[in-house]
């Protein structure tokens, strides 16, 4: 333990492809878990992925309908499971998302971290069903959801952008695939495909749980053994890995264009990281993402947004599983060639060291600031151990924090100067 980094962690393995992650801590009111299974991203298979959890929620056994899952959950004091899927680098992560008070401030004094693990791995175990496969009216009724929210997507212009270069940039990896999957896959999905499926994904999937709160981990990882004992014994469960390729297919970005009835345009951009993702200087890669895009201090924020002019907005984020940098700016249709030469500039800039010590260090407080801020929510905490985990990561926020205030620019200009243009998207009006 440190200070600003209250907390312990325990690992344990439940039983085989069953990890268990206790982060314990005094801090918060309530504790949360997730269950998480680690899927491989496959075109055909992301719409089921993402519509099994779905449907699992729907009901299970003993509770068979949402009425009775609500019922029992507001006994327990509000205790909330909800679907979540994610996505990391190429691996597709489906399942539950658990949050209940802490046991210190319930006013009887009763238990419900035990009553909440039972209740979920009931629904995630032993699912409501009819004549032997998961309810049709269930997955009917949340295939309608779940093609909405895909149809939904393109309401969000700038998320879209984002989503359409990496569909174009990645179109040969399973990286441009979209966690929701796609409409025409969805159709497909009947009853008996997602039952066969949900056994297979039992079967095969590495499942990593993880627990935030002040319970003593022998009573959580008791619980966990508890529920999960009726989880058949697996031989070949395996975690997915993400295929990183260092550099773009050409020497010429690629282009894309499309045209939408919109007023502002949209300037996406992607990188590859090049040879640094084969041993990732992870606090230089942190640093240099602040530096350039990801904060109200870097060079696109303040010279390509402020200075210039020549954005709405013009930000970075790297995706560190997969090895992408994306920047993300919204434009006048008549500024994107400018506007792109000078988001390519920036980072000429960063290559050839042209980084002041203001700008460096405002960096460093940047991203220190938010790991200690992930530190404060209970999902911010667990993502951060999540990530860890997919990323192999093996130094604790604590010491992420003192590599990022003892890094050096001669780190971050190493990294960057691997860094080439991949593909470039623009959404453009009618």
């Amino acid at each position: 333990m440190e200070s600003g980094f209250v907390h312990s962690i325990d690992k344990s393995e439940i039983k085989n492809g069953v990890s268990l992650t206790c982060i314990n801590t005094i801090k918060f009111k309530s504790g949360c878990i997730t269950i998480n299974l680690l899927c491989e991203l496959r075109r055909d298979t992301a719409a089921v992925n993402t519509l099994l959890p779905r449907v699992l929620r729907r009901g299970s056994a003993n509770f068979p309908d949402m009425e009775s899952i609500i019922a029992a959950l507001d006994d327990l004091y509000g205790v909330r499971i909800e679907p979540i899927v994610r996505k990391k680098g190429e691996v597709h992560c489906i399942g539950f998302y658990i949050d209940f008070p802490d046991d210190r401030y319930i006013p009887t004094g009763e238990s419900v971290l035990e009553k909440a693990i039972h209740i979920a791995g009931e629904i995630l175990l032993s699912p409501a069903k009819q004549d032997g496969t998961l309810r049709n009216d269930y997955v009917k009724s949340e295939k309608i959801n779940l093609i909405d929210d895909i149809r939904a997507a393109i309401n969000d212009k700038r998320g879209y952008a984002v989503d359409r270069l990496l569909e174009e940039m990645c179109s040969e990896e399973a990286f441009g695939i979209s966690k929701l999957g796609t409409e025409e896959e969805v159709l497909k999905i009947t009853a008996e495909t997602l039952t066969d499926h949900y056994q297979k994904i039992l079967d095969n999937s590495g499942i990593e749980i993880f627990y935030c709160g002040s319970a003593d981990t022998a009573r959580v990882k008791t619980a966990i053994e508890t529920t999960f004992k009726t989880l058949p014994e697996r031989k070949d469960t395996q975690v997915p890995k993400t295929n990183i390729i260092y550099y773009p297919p050409t020497d010429t970005p690629r282009r894309f264009t499309d045209k939408l009835d919109v007023s502002q345009g949209k300037l996406t951009i992607g990188f590859r990281m090049g040879d640094t993702m084969k041993n990732p200087d992870y606090p230089a890669l942190m640093l240099f993402s602040a530096l350039y895009g990801g904060s109200v201090s870097s060079k696109l924020f303040l010279n390509v947004r402020e200075r210039l002019s020549l954005c709405y907005y013009a930000s970075s984020m790297i995706d560190k599983h997969k090895g992408i940098m994306i920047v993300s700016s919204g434009v006048e249709f008549s500024n994107f060639e400018t506007a792109f030469d000078e988001i390519l500039a920036q980072l000429e800039n960063i290559k050839n060291g042209d980084v002041s010590e203001w700008e460096f260090t405002s960096a460093k407080r940047y991203v220190i600031t938010s790991i200690k801020s992930a530190l404060d929510r209970l999902g911010g905490l667990e993502e951060l151990y999540f990530d860890s985990v997919i990323y192999s990561i093996h130094y604790d926020p604590a010491r992420l924090s003192d590599m990022v205030e003892t890094a050096t620019l001669e780190q971050v200009v190493s990294l960057a100067s691997g860094i080439k243009t991949d593909s470039v998207y623009m959404l453009t009006g009618e």
